[in-house]
């Protein structure tokens, strides 16, 4: 009976034993301290992402935006969580936290940081595009709109921020059930999708990538993007954001 029992999920344990062993491989930033805001008067915002709990984190991670204005003392996040449908009409989550504080025991990896001059403008478009959010009344957690689709809504919204999602950042390729064209999660480039399932994305941020079932293959400036594994390579942090003149 044991033996049996330990054959039927044989093919769960490799499945995770192979995602752990690709997550060790890889070499994506993990976040280290996010800058104190009580010794970093200037303004931040980074992107991050964590592997989400239980068995979905073998293929999809959450993301969240934190942001921090000049001279404040506190981090503000942006984020969705669906669970919140359970007793609210809305998934957006706006609050104090510390950005990179373990997501239930994951830990997270840096995306994108920006900080300095232009950046406290991009804070404002930041909250502005959090809060318009379309989907903010539904939740899917496969092909989307979920957190990545609500994280690839704000950096289409703010390209400058210039992120580069992982492979594992499920859903965020979702931009409606009727609508087929934009620009990358990025906010840069092109993007052809059907419903966040198959599509097409092509951006000098993003790279190329693939999109089957929700399952990205890619290759871009960062590395090598695949299912479960995410990212072989490093994010680059591009030029910190300046003001338009």
């Amino acid at each position: 009976m044991i033996r049996m029992s330990v054959r039927r999920f044989a093919p769960v344990l490799n499945l995770t034993a192979f995602a752990a062993l690709f997550s060790m491989l890889t070499t994506a930033v993990q976040a280290g301290p996010a800058p104190d805001p009580a010794t970093t008067p200037e303004p931040v915002i980074q992107v991050y992402g964590a592997r989400t709990m239980g068995l979905k984190g073998i293929f999809g991670v959450h993301t969240w935006v934190a942001v921090k204005p000049a001279n404040a003392m506190s981090w503000t996040v942006y984020e969705v969580i669906g669970w919140r449908l359970r007793w609210s009409d809305n998934v957006v989550v706006i609050r104090d936290r510390q950005p990179d504080a373990p997501w239930f025991g994951s830990t997270p990896e840096l995306y994108a940081d920006k900080r300095g001059p232009g950046v406290e403008q991009l804070i404002a478009r930041v909250d502005k595009a959090a809060r318009a959010y379309p989907y903010a009344g539904t939740y899917t957690l496969w092909p989307g709109p979920n957190s990545n689709t609500f994280t690839a809504w704000i950096a289409r919204a703010v390209p400058e921020l210039q992120v580069d999602l992982p492979a594992t950042a499920v859903g965020k390729d979702y931009i409606g059930a009727t609508n087929f064209v934009s620009t990358a999660p990025s906010g840069t480039g092109f993007q052809f999708t059907l419903a966040g399932l198959f599509g097409v994305v092509a951006s000098p941020i993003d790279g190329f990538e693939l999109n089957l079932l929700g399952l990205n293959f890619g290759v871009s400036g960062t590395g090598v993007k695949l299912p479960m594994v995410g990212r072989i390579g490093m994010p680059h942090f591009f030029e910190t954001a300046t003001a338009k003149q």
